[in-house]
């Protein structure tokens, strides 16, 4: 039986970075050094555990979160290895909703780069405490004051000095302990040794430094360690490691650690760090929900004698086993053979086997307790955000808020056969993917699906044809452009029809407004003295919403209005949900088209990282693509160019880059903002969406 006092010994943790910072390489060491695998995995060599699909394995980057388990000195470490790829950003939020702590991995050479920062404010987000792992400190430029700094201002952390490097690049032996007051020697190739030495003279004086640093920054934050700072001007160095937890735990400091994942240096330490500093279940806050059918809010402690309440943060289509829930229990037991209840439906359903998983691999467990991680099959109706609980005893998590899709394209089927593989292939990734979206054009019936980058739809696509062998065409990638309105509008819309019997009738009045930008589609009623029955306004309301679905100019969605439904009348006899809902629909596609629609498209935020001398080529080739250069930052012998250009400019840069560079450039790309298109640009987009369309026709 699931013991309370276990909940202590649980650390369940991210391993979160910028893509290449070396994520999945730390997962295998972690893995290999705690036992749980027995032969060292390589991304280079496609044999690593948290990696296995074929796309993930060919193309030397995490595309779907893995779980894993690993123990170390008595403690249990559920870790999820994260992609860095901005495309999988999904996969990262929902890792982080279910993780007490986190692991953030910064390359030496590199520093803070642009996804770092986007996975440090999706941890922020979620609240969760992290420690920093300084990778690749073997290589040429590798720098640890630089990378400090950069924590500092790019991330605005406050760094905790916990190691300092012995050596750098080609000399990079091990690290000096600031806590311990050690040297570990790392001279085995294998990294299973490791020698604990006295440091020098000089090597003393570095930590009695860094370990005066250390405790003005505890004593900054924590009051305990301020009020003996105060009183004695220093602190007894038994009490700094408590004090670094509690600062730690309380998102107020980072501990930093430092290695060379691939050189197999530095993790023994490292995992030492998550066990010391990283919150257990019982040292964070409790999760908190609300009862259904209202906005009271309970909290929720990890008791494993409370009521079950589990969250349902991954779902993944097995080709063994079905569908595969992965769960975070954060109240009570769950059972295998047990019986749970959908919070949001109400269905009650089996939880016919409950699974640890290991990567791709499952192990057969009877329980699963307060503060876990594990997978359950047989579960129906769920979806990422679901929440599960005892009969009679219902609460609701908060679910996840994605970012809607960028770019979509077209798919279609070359035999009946394909059209049906097809559907039910969509249907799954539909499901897996919170992010990805299938929808079918009215006029040409083709199938459009929508993902968040170019090589989101890749990954989907390539998957679609080998993993699920259906034979398709692909259509050229589509920018997923948004339409607004530049002036305000008073809109009528009747719907009267005349039958045999009763009749049809609806009349509405809509005052259209143009709403900040982000705020979406906001509807209010400002209806005096009963124009409209108070029955019929939610079916005012969504027609608006269903209509704002397709804008008057090339039918992309509406977003920012605010429409409020101000007059309209009513039938007796004849009046309907469905007629008002028409009438609200008709009101608002009509009262948008004479409201100057305009454009908007997607912005992305650019990264360049290019050598020095081919920086007039990479600037220009920005400018070209309606793009804006922000600032132009050195890293050693590279320049990196941060930018901003329309998405539409950018597809298949990544080819002009390498022809520009001789393929020594990289650069990362991720969403910004929504940005209104000039009019010689919406006249191509224009022309270009009706010519597509007329030749499907």
């Amino acid at each position: 039986m699931v013991n309370q006092n276990e909940l202590t010994n649980i650390r369940n943790i991210g391993i979160i970075a910028h893509i290449d910072a070396g994520k999945t390489t730390t997962s295998e060491r972690i893995l290999y050094f705690t036992g749980s695998t027995y032969k060292l995995g390589n991304v280079d060599d496609g044999n690593t555990t948290t990696d296995f699909l074929p796309q993930e394995r060919e193309r030397g980057i995490t595309i779907q979160s893995a779980v894993v388990t690993a123990f170390w000195k008595g403690t249990k470490i559920n870790i999820i290895d994260t992609p860095g790829h901005v495309d999988f950003t999904a996969e990262v939020e929902r890792a982080l909703r279910v993780l007490d702590g986190g692991v953030i991995i910064l390359s030496g050479v590199e520093g803070v780069q642009a996804q770092s920062e986007t996975v440090w404010r999706q941890a922020d987000k979620y609240h969760v405490p992290r420690i920093v792992y300084i990778n690749k400190f073997d290589r040429v430029g590798a720098d640890f004051d630089k990378t400090i700094v950069a924590i500092r201002e790019k991330l605005g952390a406050r760094p905790a000095i916990v190691q300092l490097p012995v050596g750098k690049e080609d000399s990079f032996s091990g690290m000096l302990d600031v806590m311990e007051g050690k040297k570990y020697l790392f001279n085995d190739p294998t990294g299973e040794t490791f020698e604990t030495l006295e440091p020098d003279a000089n090597e003393r004086a570095r930590i009695a430094g860094a370990r005066e640093q250390l405790i003005e920054t505890v004593a900054e934050v924590d009051d305990q360690a301020l009020e003996e700072y105060v009183s004695s001007g220093t602190m007894v160095w038994e009490h700094v490691r408590p004090a670094l937890r509690r600062a730690t735990i309380a998102n107020l400091v980072v501990p930093v650690f430092v290695g060379s994942s691939f050189r197999n240096k530095g993790i023994q330490p490292l995992l030492d760090g998550i066990v010391d500093y990283l919150p257990s279940p019982m040292d964070v806050k409790p999760a908190v929900g609300r009862l259904p059918g209202s906005d009271e809010k309970v909290e929720i402690p990890s008791d494993v004698n409370g009521p079950l309440v589990a969250l349902v943060f991954k779902i993944v289509s097995d080709p063994y086993v079905g569908i595969l829930s992965y769960i975070r229990v954060y109240s009570g037991v769950m059972h295998s053979s047990s019986y749970v209840v959908n919070a949001h439906t109400g269905d009650k359903q089996r939880v016919s086997r409950l699974l640890r998983m290991h990567a791709n691999k499952r192990e057969d467990i009877e329980e699963l307790g307060a503060g876990d991680l594990g997978a359950i099959v047989g579960s129906r109706d769920v979806i990422t955000g679901t929440t599960l609980c005892d009969e009679g005893k219902l609460v609701q998590l908060e679910t996840m808020h994605f970012p809607e899709p960028v770019v979509s394209v077209a798919v279609e089927p070359r035999t009946k056969a394909d059209q049906q593989k097809l559907a039910a292939s969509l249907a799954k990734f539909a499901i897996e993917d919170p992010t990805f979206r299938i929808k079918t054009d009215e006029e040409t019936s083709e199938t459009i699906i929508s993902g968040m980058g170019e090589l989101h739809l890749e990954i989907i696509i390539d998957r679609l044809l080998r993993e699920y062998g259906v034979n398709a065409t692909v259509g050229e990638p589509q920018v997923a452009y948004r339409e607004a309105i530049g002036r305000e509008v008073v809109q009528q819309g009747k719907y009267i029809k005349q039958t045999g019997g009763h009749g049809q009738y609806g009349d509405v009045v809509l005052r259209i407004t143009p709403g900040e930008r982000g705020s979406g589609i906001v509807f209010l009623n400002k209806t005096v003295g009963g124009s409209v029955p108070r029955q019929f306004i939610p079916s005012v309301e969504s027609g608006v919403r269903e209509a704002a679905t397709s804008g008057p100019i090339l039918g992309f969605p509406l977003v920012d209005l605010s429409v409020a439904l101000i007059d309209g009348s009513y039938h007796p006899v004849d009046s309907s949900e469905m007629a008002f809902k028409i009438a609200g629909s008709k009101a608002l596609r009509e009262g948008c088209a004479k409201a100057s629609p305009f454009l908007l498209e997607p912005i992305m935020r650019l990264e360049i990282v290019v050598p020095k001398e081919n920086i007039g080529d990479i600037i220009g080739s920005v400018t070209a693509r309606r793009g804006t250069i922000q600032q132009i930052q050195d890293r050693g012998h590279l320049q990196v160019v941060e930018c901003s250009a329309p998405l539409a400019s950018m597809f298949g840069y990544t080819t002009v880059l390498r022809s520009l560079t001789q393929g020594r450039g990289s650069f990362s790309m991720e969403f910004s903002h929504y940005q209104k298109v000039s009019d010689d640009v919406r006249d191509q987009v224009v022309s270009k969406f009706e010519g597509s369309s007329s030749k499907a026709q």
